[in-house]
């Protein structure tokens, strides 16, 4: 917990086996949750109601559930959170906190719990979520990691889900950035999924945060991370989706985030690539079709950083911005001049248009943008 936790110091093993006996209680979800605390103001108050106060708010069976012992299991869990909690950049933020991010809070299910290691004050930040294909395409996974980058540099802060693909691109590129990354995970925070993500995971749990509502020890189940899209497009005042297929995950976070009453953003692709179809559905239904980090920030209410150049694009550049001299260029050119190789290359040329600051001609030619 920090310091601005509502839970004494004194009362904190009380007050987290409180909050956890509720949410772990048998047939009680997180609606019904939230429905108790507005009747009886916290779960201490609800484990003192009784049954038939409690029955006239919830099924008898779950009124049965709650007026019943703590399980052995449960009594573990809490064991194991407070251990957790020990750790530095461990937080348990409950429904309430004043570090609890608003926007989440304002949502109709608001997770009553959320697992936090990291930077917990990411989670004040203005937030955009970017999200798609874990089957991404290599010109995806360069869109995602640009725009999160340039859009990190403008001040947001990038959410994504961890997965392989473009959630993956788009935690890097926001990492390269100054407003850094927030994980949320369908597992345990303190499991690492997938894999293949464990040295990106470790470096979110230093420079962004991680977080999760699902307890520790909670091991990656399918059903979970439709759930967990809620809680990304939650955090975010808009949600961008790079690459998606017709029936991607990307689109139920897209869908959540519309329900939210949140802002959708949709990159085009060829009408010949199945990654681009989730999206053109998404535009077809009302997202906004967007080419560039400036159209993102217009239509989210954020025009003067859209007005401002950041510098750590220049600078990332540098040697490429020299090399292409101020008349249109062949890449082949800037290949030789610069010593990088393509891929690299195209990332910063990317980097760099979608900053305003080069163009592309016909030919596959390049220029510099002098404004």
């Amino acid at each position: 917990m920090q310091d601005t936790d509502p839970i004494p110091a004194a009362s904190r093993s009380d007050t987290i086996a409180d909050w956890l006996r509720l949410v772990e209680a048998p047939g009680v979800g997180c609606r019904t949750v939230n429905l108790l605390l507005a009747a009886f103001g916290s779960p201490r108050n609800i484990f003192r109601a009784g049954y038939a106060a409690l029955a006239q708010h919830v099924s008898p069976a779950q009124a049965q559930a709650l007026c019943a012992p703590m399980p052995p299991e449960t009594a573990r869990l809490v064991e194991s959170t407070l251990g957790w909690l020990e750790a530095p950049g461990h937080h348990l933020l409950v429904l309430g906190d004043a570090a609890y991010p608003h926007a989440l809070a304002s949502i109709a299910d608001p997770p009553p719990l959320l697992y936090v290691k990291g930077r917990i004050e990411l989670l004040a930040r203005p937030v955009l979520a970017i999200v798609g294909s874990r089957n991404a395409s290599a010109q995806g996974k360069a869109n995602a990691g640009s725009f999160a980058h340039a859009l990190s540099d403008a001040g947001l802060c990038i959410a994504s889900g961890m997965a392989l693909g473009i959630d993956a691109a788009a935690h890097e590129g926001a990492l390269r950035g100054q407003g850094s990354t927030i994980a949320v995970v369908g597992t345990g925070a303190d499991i690492i999924y997938p894999l293949r993500n464990r040295a990106l995971a470790t470096r979110i749990a230093v420079e962004g945060c991680i977080v999760g509502e699902y307890p520790l020890g909670t091991p990656p189940v399918a059903s979970n991370f439709p759930r967990r899209n809620r809680i990304i497009s939650g955090l975010s005042a808009g949600v961008l989706v790079v690459e998606a297929a017709a029936q991607s995950g990307s689109l139920i976070t897209a869908q959540t985030a519309a329900e939210q009453g949140r802002e959708v953003f949709a990159i085009p692709g060829s009408i010949h690539s199945a990654l681009a179809k989730g999206c053109h559905k998404l535009i077809r239904d009302g997202a906004h079709l967007v080419e560039t980090v400036d159209e993102v920030l217009e239509a989210m209410q954020l025009s003067p950083l859209a007005g401002r150049r950041p510098a750590p694009v220049a600078d990332a550049c540098e040697g490429l911005l020299a090399s292409l001299g101020h008349d249109p260029v062949e890449l082949d050119t800037l290949l030789a001049l610069t010593g990088a190789d393509a891929g690299q290359l195209n990332s910063q040329l990317l980097l760099l248009e979608l900053a305003g600051m080069v163009e592309r001609l016909p030919g596959g030619m390049v220029q510099r943008v002098v404004r």
